[in-house]
């Protein structure tokens, strides 16, 4: 799992980045607004932690340009305020949950798990990037005709559409894709973004899949 964590005070960001680590995230930190959303730009997060007072951009207001940008990342955010007119001013613009400072590290760590696993059942059950629709349910992509994935494709496809003109590792994919599998190697990563390839091809997409055996992959407009 990868975390972004976004957090203006330096010494708290220090010591709940050593603890996320140590639980299992891989974690990213940003201490301000604008910075969040420059590594959102380039890269894929499971969860966001987000304090609301930052400098040069606040929580809120990053939040609002999160979501107008289609990203539907799960956000918990951090906040010394305790009125209730903050809090549900943070969830309209977006946030999916907060957490009132100063908190126990064993709430933080309870939520953001609880995150990861609603961001999985409330995924959206169709997406579409350039001319090509993916139905998840269905496991069939449209674009001038339709053919139909298998269950690995389907996720792996999913993956990519989250995070389009992202470039994703071959060890990050592998870990989304085939996590808890026994016996699975990081090669099969190039052997199911080569299935794709050749169905993103059948139904005449405009979008492709760039990159190289055990480096990083990129969903791309043609």
């Amino acid at each position: 799992m990868r975390l972004l964590l976004a957090e203006d005070e330096k010494d708290l960001s220090r010591a709940l980045t050593a603890v996320l680590s140590h639980t299992g995230y891989e974690t990213d930190a940003a201490f301000d607004g604008v910075e969040a959303l420059e590594l959102l730009e380039k890269n894929d997060y499971d969860v966001i932690v987000m304090d609301i007072m930052m400098p040069r951009m606040d929580g809120i207001e990053a939040l609002k340009k999160i979501r107008e940008s289609g990203n539907y990342t799960p956000v918990l955010l951090l906040t010394a305020k305790a009125e209730v007119d903050d809090r549900v001013t943070g969830l309209e613009a977006g946030a999916d949950d907060y957490l009132a400072k100063p908190f126990a590290i064993k709430e933080l760590l309870a939520r953001v798990k609880s995150m990861t696993r609603r961001n999985e059942m409330y995924a959206p059950k169709n997406l579409r990037v350039g001319s090509v629709t993916l139905n998840i349910e269905k496991q069939e992509i449209t674009s001038e005709n339709s053919i139909s994935l298998a269950l690995k494709e389907t996720k792996l496809l999913e993956f990519f559409m989250l995070n389009s003109e992202k470039e994703l590792s071959t060890e990050r994919i592998f870990d989304h894709v085939w996590k808890n599998e026994e016996g699975a190697g990081t090669d099969v990563v190039w052997v199911y973004v080569s299935f794709l390839r050749s169905k993103l091809q059948a139904v005449n997409a405009d979008i492709e899949i760039v990159g190289e055996k055990n480096g990083s992959y990129m969903l791309r407009s043609v």
